[in-house]
């Protein structure tokens, strides 16, 4: 039985590198790049569906079509006069890549400014995704009103996921990280931090302490991506390892982790299996990683399916 799966945050504008050293525009942004996995994976009685805010440009209709032509919902999306969507560019070396971002005056940073409009989207979903860069680039009080929304899905059984995606760059300091980090797994069922942002900005020593730490800030299960080393799944008092699939050559790894988070939830809401959904997330993130750009297309996927 299927059900509605909306992914709130922000979409951007990318630019990448393309094999002629020219860029090639596209639209990314983790919890987008998330629903759009989630979407390749999940089956057609499913519908995914994206939250957030854009202006009344040129690009913003160009990326809704583009989100529509995905098969990624967009009747929620409030468009605001005079907004733009904010841009990205991704610089590669070696496989590896840093960003370079244009978004102080992105709409999405509106996006929970409308509390009704929220709840409205939130009501009728069965799983919610987020992440820290949703709330990274709130005003601290529409953060708050989404974190309450969250919690009330959570409170009713509704399945809550999140992916800390720690930017220390977007946050006023390393406190107001901290807090609203810890704000948002307590909001979640699902916690899906990367265990070298952890280590790097939260100190831990190790993955079981990110574990324990997200547990105790209230989440149900905790599943922590550690790259080539892995993911391993806290549930309960059980803590299980689950083999990264190793791979020839890598290209490009932006969507890394966005796509192992919408693979793990389309194969777990199906299967409510964390061990086998993490050995399926694992397999769709080494074929993302061997592509260029953020995003894959679903006909490349069909084989792992």
């Amino acid at each position: 039985m299927g059900g509605r799966f909306l992914s709130i945050g922000e979409c951007m504008v990318e630019l990448s590198q393309a094999d002629d050293g020219h860029l090639r525009k596209g639209f990314a942004g983790d919890t987008f790049n998330t629903a759009w996995y989630a979407h390749a994976c999940l089956p057609a009685d499913w519908s995914i569906d994206y939250f957030t805010a854009l202006g009344d440009d040129a690009m913003s209709d160009e990326m809704i079509a583009f989100m529509g032509g995905g098969g990624i919902g967009t009747a929620s999306i409030r468009r605001l006069r005079g907004k733009t969507p904010g841009l990205y560019m991704i610089n590669l070396k070696d496989g590896e890549r840093s960003f370079s971002y244009w978004r102080d005056s992105s709409a999405a940073r509106q996006l929970a400014a409308d509390g009704d409009v929220l709840r409205a989207a939130i009501e009728v979903s069965d799983v919610l995704y987020f992440s820290g860069i949703t709330l990274a680039i709130l005003p601290r009080e529409d953060a708050f009103t989404l974190l309450a929304e969250l919690r009330r899905a959570k409170a009713v059984g509704k399945l809550v996921a999140f992916d800390p995606n720690l930017r220390p760059r977007l946050w006023s300091s390393l406190d107001a990280m901290h807090t609203m980090i810890s704000e948002g797994a307590g909001a979640a069922t699902l916690v899906m931090p990367s265990f070298d942002d952890e280590a790097i900005h939260f100190g831990d020593d190790s993955i079981a302490t990110t574990i324990r730490r997200y547990r105790q800030y209230g989440a149900n299960m905790v599943v922590v991506k550690n790259g080539p080393d892995g993911a391993t799944i806290g549930d309960g008092t059980d803590e299980t390892l689950v083999p990264a699939v190793k791979v020839a050559k890598v290209i490009d790894t932006t969507s890394a982790g966005d796509s192992f988070n919408g693979a793990f939830l389309a194969h777990y809401l199906q299967h409510r299996d964390a061990v086998a959904a993490a050995g399926f997330a694992a397999k769709i993130a080494a074929k993302v990683i061997q592509e260029y750009g953020a995003l894959v297309a679903p006909e490349k996927l069909k084989s792992i399916r």
